[in-house]
């Protein structure tokens, strides 16, 4: 799914959640960011249906509880809405692995581009006169790492589809270069987020990370300027340029803990004590699984390879050190 479409379907999601009411269409069109706006033409209103009704559709697909219907009977028309008790997931129980994914998303989620937009079409629809009831709403909170400044106008350059120009210091370069890039998409790996798409320049796909842009990227020229192959993989992309050879990690786990780790695992037998269990892990990506390791804290231990154990201490201190009341 493009990325533009996908923010959309997130803006109408919300917007619909944090209402009673039925909204029309008209009032979803002039609040809802990333609809096709009325400029009186028949074009337009055309294009707006079309849009409308496949994101409907897929909405309905996901599962996601779209209602018809009319507030009242003064109503001439009928409207949406999403039905929040049959829409709520029931208690979640996620194992280490999972809830290190989630929190990823979260990361994307908070920043400013998304969580921006999808509050001014809560505001939108409360100054069209729309019950907007602020205790359904889902609590937005626009927020921005600072350490990837450049996260920003990357991210909005490839979901508008305009050249990026930047520039960038690679670590065996005294200087940094200037950089001109069809922008595909921004993906996180390995806690670093990367940027990958069509250097100009050298007409062949690459991957930037963002930590090493130097100042702010600008976009040039108009929206839509480039589609994305169909069939790009950002991170396998990431993956290919900084993956390795696989390696071997051997941990203790004690009994009944670290489900998600014991999926992929090979178990090696208990400890000569009992307490512990052994596994045999293999990865490619060894700080992926250091991490991984690091969110089930005290109940994994790294026996080997001295490298993984130590990042998994590092990523713990650092951990413990953020807490309140933890070292600074």
């Amino acid at each position: 799914m493009a990325a533009k479409r996908a923010e959309r379907l997130v803006n109408l999601v919300i917007a619909l959640l944090g209402t009673r009411q039925y909204v029309t269409a008209a009032k979803i069109r002039a609040t809802v960011p990333g609809y096709e706006p009325d400029d009186g033409t028949a074009r337009a209103d055309e294009a707006f249906k079309r849009m409308f009704e496949r994101d409907k559709a897929e909405l309905r697909e996901m599962g996601v509880p779209l209602e018809t219907g009319r507030t009242s009977v003064f109503d001439t028309e009928d409207g949406y809405r999403i039905a929040r008790a049959d829409y709520e997931l029931p208690e979640i129980t996620l194992t280490g692995e999972e809830a290190a994914a989630v929190g990823l998303a979260l990361r994307l989620w908070e920043s400013a581009q998304l969580a921006g937009a999808a509050q001014s079409a809560l505001v939108k629809l409360k100054a069209a006169g729309v019950d907007v009831d602020t205790s359904r709403a889902i609590p937005l909170r626009p927020r921005l790492d600072s350490d990837e400044p450049a996260f920003e106008p990357c991210y909005t350059a490839a979901r508008d589809r305009r050249e990026l120009t930047f520039d960038y210091r690679r670590p065996d370069e005294d200087a940094p270069t200037r950089r001109r890039v069809q922008p595909w998409g921004v993906v996180a790996w390995h806690g670093r987020w990367y940027l990958g798409g069509l250097d100009l320049d050298r007409q062949a796909p690459r991957v930037f990370r963002l930590s090493r842009v130097v100042g702010t990227p600008r976009a040039t020229g108009p929206a839509g300027a480039f589609e994305p192959p169909e069939d790009v993989d950002l991170a396998a992309m990431v993956a290919g340029q900084f993956g390795g050879e696989e390696q071997l990690v051997v941990v203790r786990a004690r009994p009944g803990t670290a489900v998600g780790l014991r999926r992929h695992a090979v178990p090696l037998g208990p400890t000569a004590d009992g307490d512990w269990d052994r596994l045999e892990l293999r990865t490619t990506e060894p700080m992926r699984l250091a991490g991984e390791i690091a969110s089930y804290g005290p109940d994994v231990v790294v026996e080997a390879p001295a490298a993984v154990r130590a990042a998994v201490v590092e990523r713990l201190t650092r951990l413990a050190a953020m807490a309140p009341g933890g070292a600074t």
